[in-house]
């Protein structure tokens, strides 16, 4: 774990010197350089201390990199279209076993056959008008609307209406 360089980049950039943070939290010079060196592992007592003053909470000092906040940014991401339906798939984030993303479907093109898998889903149209299948469950669903379902029973979605439908997709499937 690199909580020491962590508190020494929120130091830096909220432009605070060792000398204010000492006086600020009562810690010594030398205990906090080792600290934000990584040469010496301070008590959770003491990384409230730190956390108190610098104006963090305390959980964000011990994520991992891999942790923290995720950004993508518009431009860079991914796009996929899928084989055979014309289905173009915009990835707007991934976490663990959670994905977000948006799907158009051109008029009359559908997920294809009913499948299953793994998993959570929640979908809300933000364009157009689909038919949502999911066993014997059948919904016409527009702009708007919400519906979610265990993606481990067989379904299938379709755009019944004659402009390209945009559904965006919470997809949750344990790691």
């Amino acid at each position: 774990m690199n909580i020491g360089s962590k508190i020494r980049a929120i130091r830096n950039r909220k432009k605070i010197t060792i000398a204010q943070m000492c006086e600020g939290t009562g810690l010594s010079k030398g205990f906090i350089s080792n600290v934000e060196n990584n040469n010496t592992s301070p008590s959770i007592s003491t990384l409230h201390t730190i956390a108190s003053f610098l104006k963090v909470p305390l959980p964000y000092l011990l994520l991992e990199k891999d942790q923290q906040m995720s950004v993508i940014r518009k431009n860079e991401r991914e796009y996929t279209v899928s084989k055979g339906a014309d289905l173009k798939v915009e990835h707007l984030a991934a976490r663990g076993g959670l994905s977000l993303r948006t799907v158009e479907f051109p008029p009359g093109a559908s997920t294809g056959e009913r499948k299953a898998h793994e998993g959570e889903e929640c979908h809300l149209v933000l364009k157009g008008k689909i038919l949502a299948e999911q066993g014997e469950d059948s919904f016409i669903l527009e702009e708007g609307d919400t519906f979610s379902w265990c993606a481990s029973v067989p379904h299938f979605v379709k755009n019944i209406g004659n402009e390209t439908a945009v559904v965006l997709i919470a997809i949750y499937t344990e790691i």
